[in-house]
């Protein structure tokens, strides 16, 4: 947590390089869909040359949009090892699973404030605080100083609502009917 910690102070947010420019996007809701938005515009950007760096919270297990996104040059960041639900985990578990998010956000961070990326998508990030992976004033303090070239994608259920007013993006995907309700599991390709 200390070396997170100096990342963030070490970062002087009123330097004149770093602008406002990029905006910031939070998708949030119960309906399926946040990645998979995310992932989008992920696309989108990579289609326009730009740098994308794709970083998953809780998120360790294989799934179907990684191989796509790294042939489009998209740099992805992920909790690698993590595989089970936070509610499943033992505390030693959920104590490794805890300084595993801290890395993924740091690293994360440091690439925000480097401005060598046009886009960095914090996929679930909003999980990852509401499990107590990650506290939310470490997201906070970013998104309060935030002025970089940087366009930032915030995922998750449950998002803030002080960090939704703090978005230039809000869009909220609401479940109206999901195959999850009928026993259905989640299917590889489709849900992850």
């Amino acid at each position: 947590m200390e070396k997170l910690e100096s990342i963030i102070t070490a970062f002087d947010p009123d330097s004149p390089e770093f602008r406002r420019e990029g905006m910031i996007h939070v998708y949030t809701g119960d309906g399926k869909g946040k990645t998979t938005a995310a992932i989008g515009l992920c696309v989108r950007a990579s289609g326009a040359e730009k740098k994308v760096l794709f970083s998953q919270f809780l998120k360790g297990r294989k799934t179907a949009e990684l191989e796509p996104l790294e042939r489009l040059g998209v740099e992805i960041s992920r909790t690698w090892g993590v595989t089970r639900f936070a509610a499943e985990m033992n505390e030693d578990e959920r104590e490794h699973c805890r300084r595993v998010v801290e890395r993924c956000f740091a690293s994360a961070y440091s690439a925000i404030c480097s401005g060598k990326y046009d886009l960095v998508v914090l996929d679930e990030i909003f999980w990852a605080i509401e499990t107590g992976m990650l506290k939310k004033k470490i997201l906070t303090d970013l998104l309060t100083q935030y002025s970089f070239p940087t366009e930032l994608v915030l995922t998750g259920r449950g998002a803030p609502q002080d960090i939704c007013q703090m978005a230039d993006y809000v869009s909220e995907i609401k479940s109206v009917k999901h195959p999850y309700e009928r026993g259905i599991p989640a299917r590889y390709g489709i849900e992850f």
